[in-house]
């Protein structure tokens, strides 16, 4: 048996998994060997898309195009493999940086959205939140004849457009208030709300192990609960490829596929 699997068998398994999770469903990844290293834009910050209007078009516009692909987007055998051992009480818990809801669609059960979904709309001025398929429909309605050749995807689930077909795209606003629309993920400069963070590390001091799955944890929003871990002497697992921030803490440290790595753990061939 690996050591990984032996791991994983000892149960009491908390997941943290990241963008290389969902890169074999299609989804590209920041700074994996999928990452989108040639966008023109820098992923849309929280100050940015609050503060200027034509950013918040901009973003809409790439955002609705891109929508077919992250809709479409199907669970591969990392995420079923990690409901499975959910399933046979192995792994407790599951927190996720990613945004595409793929461990739900999976199986897998009380998941934290540690950054929210895409497929959720929220107001800025009122906080209602609609299901994103909702928002989609008014956006189809509004822009009747609108047709965009969608160029590079890019992680957050937007596409390369033209400044022409930007300008060209019109929003819709909240239904309730007329207020502006913001998909219900935490953007670049947002904080994640408190009460995921508590039952974050809530769910780190109950484990008896942690393993991530498919992140270089150079965001500190899901690097702290492997410090914390650490800090705690709980072992720590990593699967992924491409270096990491937390080598250091890493007990077992694999570079390669997620699906392959916990084959051996599950008993389903990757």
């Amino acid at each position: 048996m690996s050591p990984l699997a032996e791991l994983i068998a000892a149960g009491g398994v908390l997941v943290l998994s990241g963008a290389g999770m969902s890169t074999d469903s299609g989804i590209p990844d920041y700074r994996g060997p999928s990452g989108a290293s040639l966008r023109r834009h820098a992923p849309m910050t929280y100050r940015e898309f609050t503060s200027e209007p034509s950013a918040r078009h901009r973003y809409w516009a790439r955002s609705h195009a891109g929508w077919p692909l992250m809709r479409r987007a199907e669970p591969n055998a990392g995420h079923r493999a990690v409901a499975r051992l959910q399933d046979r009480g192995l792994v407790d818990a599951v927190i996720t940086q990613n945004v595409d809801g793929l461990h739900q669609l999976a199986g897998s059960a009380g998941v934290i959205d540690l950054h929210g979904r895409l497929d959720r709309v929220a107001c800025l001025d009122c906080a209602t939140v609609v299901p994103r398929a909702a928002v989609e429909e008014r956006l189809l309605a509004a822009n009747t004849g609108w047709s965009a050749t969608a160029g590079a995807h890019n992680p957050d689930g937007d596409v390369e457009l033209t400044d022409e077909q930007v300008q060209q795209f019109r929003m819709v606003d909240c239904e309730r208030c007329g207020g502006p629309l913001k998909p219900d993920v935490v953007y670049f400069g947002e904080s994640v709300p408190r009460d995921r963070v508590a039952e974050s590390y809530a769910l780190v001091q109950r484990a008896r192990s942690v393993v991530v799955l498919g992140s270089s944890l150079h965001v500190y929003s899901g690097r702290r609960f492997v410090q914390a871990a650490a800090d705690r002497g709980i072992p720590i697992a990593i699967v992924n490829r491409g270096a990491t921030r937390a080598e250091h803490l890493a007990s077992i440290r694999l570079d390669m596929g997620i699906a392959q790595a916990l084959a051996a753990c599950d008993g389903v061939p990757a």
